[in-house]
């Protein structure tokens, strides 16, 4: 099993800035990948990011060059940093990680709102 305790939403104009972090615990050693989704209101939840132990990216196109995501190993924790954000970014921001086996967890969500 693994737990995962997401911080660092909130409510921000448009133009700023916000960092997410999300910290592993539990059965950590089996973690892949990790990974930001989000959730709109009314909208399906969707991947924005993923980062995988080798520290290879991926990217939504909608996020391309604005977010980035990090990971840091040694503290189980993977970040996103979200820069130049948009009133379409206000969603719940998901952690999300996928173990060697395949075993998938969700994190609670954080709030993440920019206002226009």
């Amino acid at each position: 099993q693994v737990q995962l305790v997401e911080s660092g939403g909130g409510l921000v104009q448009a133009g700023g800035s916000l960092r997410l972090s999300c910290t592993a615990s539990g059965s950590i050693f089996t973690i892949n990948t990790m990974a930001w989704h989000r959730q709109a209101p009314g909208k399906q939840r969707e991947s924005v990011a993923g980062i995988t132990r080798g520290g290879s990216t991926n990217y939504a196109d909608s996020v391309k060059g604005r977010f980035t995501i990090s990971r840091d190993n040694a503290k189980n924790t993977v970040y996103l940093q979200m820069d130049s954000l948009k009133p379409e970014d206000t969603a719940v921001y998901y952690c999300y990680v996928i173990t060697v086996r395949n075993n998938r967890y969700w994190g609670q969500g954080t709030q993440v709102t920019v206002s226009s």
